[in-house]
């Protein structure tokens, strides 16, 4: 049976602040992110399936993720539950999407909370194979499903 691998570009701007982070990352700063997502699965059959031919369709996909990752982080601040967020929580008409996360927002760790988003929402038989998380044009993280055995 044909293994076929389906990739997806998607892009959004988000910022975060690392917390407790030795670094300028400490301050809260923004990038332009970029992922490919990449889902793997045999082609479906049947010629009178609208989607014969598809492991998913394009739109589908889309709509998966734009929803559970792009409509959700864009334009977003992204902490750390550590952090003391009550002050900028005040500040409603600078900071109204805020996610205050269990992780330190790195790009290591939100590849894979986007990955567990992700992979709730696919179809029967469609498996999340990989995302590349870009937090910069030469900088980016990535979650392979085959690593996580």
């Amino acid at each position: 049976m044909t293994k076929i691998r389906v990739t997806k570009i998607f892009n959004w701007e988000m910022s975060h602040a690392l917390y407790n982070h030795n670094g300028l990352c400490r301050n809260l700063h923004g990038h332009s992110y970029k992922m490919h997502a990449t889902v793997f699965g045999s082609l479906i059959k049947g010629k009178k399936n609208p989607k014969w031919g598809m492991v998913i369709d394009f739109g589908d996909f889309k709509k998966i993720v734009k929803k559970e990752i792009v409509d959700e982080f864009d334009h977003s601040v992204v902490l750390c539950s550590k952090e003391d967020i009550k002050s900028i929580t005040g500040l409603k008409s600078l900071f109204d999407r805020i996610h205050v996360v269990e992780f330190q927002p790195t790009c290591e760790n939100l590849v894979t909370d986007f990955a567990h988003r992700i992979i709730k929402k696919l179809p029967e038989g469609v498996t999340l194979y990989s995302l590349r998380l870009y937090e910069t044009a030469t900088s980016y993280a990535e979650w392979f499903a085959g690593d996580q055995k």
